[in-house]
């Protein structure tokens, strides 16, 4: 029977980087300083998640470098930028000759591409004895690529690695040009004297996103008139490549952008191909030889999971702490252009395929006040009794203690008990500018219901005309008094007659006040504006 025995391919030494087309080949220092500017996915929807595991929003990132240029032409190196940069959106400024041509590395540093990249070079092979432990090395070629099987020219002819049985292991004196363990971003450039510049190259990537996050907190008061709450909000940013940036100044844009490219299909993003290999013939020889089918490679390994990641004020001078206390770290708002952007003051560490949380809000005994909502339009007649929908609602200005963006998002909105904050709703959050009416839907009421009736027969007919009576009526266990606002149809539609009516959002409806521990009936007629 023949045995296959683990390859392993430590890599001994590295060589300096060849030069490309008689260019010296210069690498860039490592960032001197990073900025992330953050921007969520266009195609996600209001009260959508982000996708975690396959983000589709993406960033600006700005980095600062030194490099050193000999006279004449060079290519310049970045490594390390992220895996998914759109390479075309690449702009470096700071050369004093510009920049020649630009270029993406297609393979990363793997055992694949190592067999790849040596192919019709020497490398070295070492075996272990099994009967007496000792290991032989001698020189070899590679005279396959690693696609499937790997064939090495030794002194004793051609043979296939890992189908001898016998422990094996490569070992490589160079590194193929080109290679790297982290994604590369190089351009040409030239310099007529050479020296030493800071360079900036700034790129879109693809594969990250945020969503803001806000936590609602009802003060125990629920009467009409004294509705306040703790609004505290928090920027969910998402990192999906697996380059980390460290001290980054971190910002985030809300807003709606126009985006008309494909950012995943442009970024394109290297691979770190493995080694597969493949023994031939397979089975007992005593049985007659066997070519069976290769197996099918083994499946991915299940993505990482995101690393929650809080800011907290470890990097904080004391003045600064006690400035914003009780949040140490807090992102300010500033304008641009008709969307708004968020910056982080502090600079912080953008971890690969992980979570980073920063809050941005923090408002106490904002006013608001609960509205109890139904609808009573001449389709909607029902004999039962039916719970309102309770909605909490305020002005986002600097009267009712707001007045600042808010980006859309997530809401959980929570009330103190003597139990403590017990959790009453969950809810998604549009955008809101400052100075709109903000609107949050508490779900159904278990104290004020309605009832919904309408004549079958009209009231009354004039000529082609018809009248429909409506009858309305409330009830409210609560021992305070509520507000119940009645949507009872498209003013472009109906012509409402016995009742007083305001326009809210394109719908005419009615608003009463109805007692604590009381009841209402509320009549009127309608018709269609066509009949």
């Amino acid at each position: 029977m023949a045995r296959s025995a683990l390859l392993v391919l430590p890599l001994l030494a590295l060589a300096s980087p060849l030069v490309a087309q008689d260019r010296a080949v210069v690498r860039a220092s490592e960032p001197q300083s990073l900025a992330v500017t953050v921007y969520r996915d266009p195609n996600r929807s209001t009260g959508q998640s982000m996708n975690t595991d396959w983000p589709q929003g993406f960033a600006m990132i700005s980095e600062t470098r030194r490099v050193t240029l000999p006279p004449g032409e060079s290519r310049i190196r970045f490594e390390g930028v992220a895996e998914g940069m759109v390479a075309v959106s690449a702009i470096v400024t700071g050369l004093p000759g510009g920049t020649i041509e630009k270029n993406r590395n297609a393979d990363l540093l793997s055992p694949a591409a190592l067999v790849d990249g040596s192919l019709g070079n020497r490398v070295r092979i070492t075996r272990t004895n099994p009967a007496t432990g000792e290991e032989q090395s001698e020189s070899a070629i590679v005279r396959t690529r690693a696609d499937g099987g790997l064939v090495l020219q030794t002194q004793d002819g051609y043979e296939a690695v890992r189908c001898s049985g016998l422990p094996e292991r490569l070992t490589f004196d160079s590194m193929p040009d080109g290679l790297s363990s982290e994604p590369i971003f190089s351009i040409d450039t030239a310099d007529e004297t050479g020296g030493t510049y800071t360079v900036t190259l700034t790129y879109l990537a693809w594969g990250f996103d945020w969503e803001a996050s806000y936590v609602a907190t009802l003060h125990e008061g629920r009467e009409a008139d004294d509705v306040r709450f703790d609004l505290t909000s928090w920027l969910t940013i998402l990192n999906d490549n697996g380059q980390s940036f460290a001290d980054a100044e971190l910002m985030a844009v809300a807003g709606t952008l126009n985006v008309t490219s494909d950012f995943e299909e442009l970024s394109d993003p290297p691979q770190a191909r493995p080694l597969r290999l493949t023994c031939y013939p397979l089975g007992d020889t005593a049985a007659g030889l066997s070519y069976p089918f290769p197996p099918p490679p083994p499946p991915p390994p299940p993505p990482a999971a995101p690393q929650m990641i809080v800011v907290t004020g470890s990097r904080v001078s004391d003045a600064m702490m006690e400035s914003v206390a009780p949040m140490a770290v807090m992102a300010g708002e500033e304008q641009l252009g008709d969307l708004k952007l968020y910056r982080v003051p502090v600079p912080v560490d953008v971890n690969a395929q992980g979570l980073k949380q920063v809050a941005f809000l923090r408002e106490e005994g904002v006013e608001g006040e609960l509205t109890y909502e139904g609808i009573c339009r001449p389709w909607d007649s029902d004999e039962r009794f039916l719970p309102t929908r309770i909605l909490l609602e305020t002005v986002n200005d600097e009267d009712h203690g707001l007045g600042v963006a808010l980006p859309s998002g997530s809401v959980s909105v929570f009330e103190r008990s003597p139990a403590g904050e017990l959790l009453v709703a969950e809810e998604s959050l549009r955008d809101y500018a400052a100075g709109q009416d903000v609107e949050l839907d508490l779900g159904e009421s278990a104290q004020v219901f309605m009832r919904c009736d309408v004549e079958r027969e009209p009231s009354e007919v004039e000529g082609r005309r018809r009248w429909w009576d409506m009858v309305a009526e409330l009830t409210n266990a609560n021992p305070f008094p509520v507000t119940v606002r009645l949507e009872i149809g498209a003013p472009s539609q109906w012509i409402i007659d016995g009742t007083r009516e305001v326009i809210r959002n394109g719908q005419r409806v009615i608003e009463v006040d109805l007692p604590g521990n009381g009841s209402r009936e509320l009549q009127w007629r309608v018709r269609e504006i066509n009949s």
